[in-house]
């Protein structure tokens, strides 16, 4: 989207409702801070209502504690590391963000990928959205226990250790308290009913908010 300099009454409202659906260019939302989500389905509300995921919940979180920030949910279900590698050039450019939040991983263990490819991956978003000036968030899942124990015990040990290695920290488990409870997940026994989303933020929202300044 070009921006757009003194726009007619039509190209105002299409402004506005840019906005609204956070697809607005860096130049024209100077001055607020951004903090850009990099996510998969779980982040990205699978199967449940948009605003009533996660994420959505921190944007109303963040206003209702007067916090300055803008949420750009660029989450996109059955992501992969590689796969928000590969977007996060474009975003850093266009949303500028101050804060970056990278939930990803899930996708390439559910697929068998090494952790050292993971890790290695994750390692590339932390360094490049640390070039571009903002700060990181690494958030880290567990997989299904149908993996194998050796197999799981190493891919959660693997977000530790990227975390440790980069200096970022870490929230380990997103369904921390959640992925145990069949009640709080969808049919499918992978991705989180609407009820367990302020949960998925409980478990956040205690290592964010120091970043953001903000009492946990």
């Amino acid at each position: 989207m070009r921006r757009l300099l003194r726009p007619p009454l039509a190209g105002l409202a299409a402004l506005v409702l840019a906005v609204a659906a956070g697809v607005v260019p860096a130049a024209d939302r100077a001055g607020v801070p951004v903090i850009l989500v990099l996510g998969d389905s779980l982040s990205a509300a699978y199967g449940i209502p948009l605003d009533q995921g996660w994420v959505n919940l921190l944007q109303q979180r963040l206003e209702d504690r007067g916090l300055p920030y803008r949420v750009v949910n660029a989450s996109v279900s059955g992501d992969t590391v590689a796969g928000g590698l590969s977007r996060l050039p474009e975003l850093l450019d266009t949303r500028a963000p101050d804060l970056v939040i990278v939930e990803l991983g899930g996708n390439d263990g559910l697929r068998g990928f090494t952790p050292a490819q993971i890790a290695d991956h994750l390692d590339r978003i932390i360094s490049r959205s640390r070039d571009s000036g903002a700060k990181v968030l690494l958030v880290g899942v567990r997989l299904p226990p149908n993996y194998g124990t050796a197999y799981t015990e190493r891919f959660q040990r693997m977000y530790r250790d990227v975390a440790e290695r980069n200096g970022v920290p870490l929230v380990p488990r997103l369904l921390d308290g959640i992925a145990e409870d069949r009640a709080l997940m969808q049919a499918d026994g992978v991705h989180p009913v609407a009820a367990a989303q302020a949960a998925m933020l409980d478990n956040v929202w205690p290592v964010l908010a120091p970043m953001l300044g903000a009492a946990p």
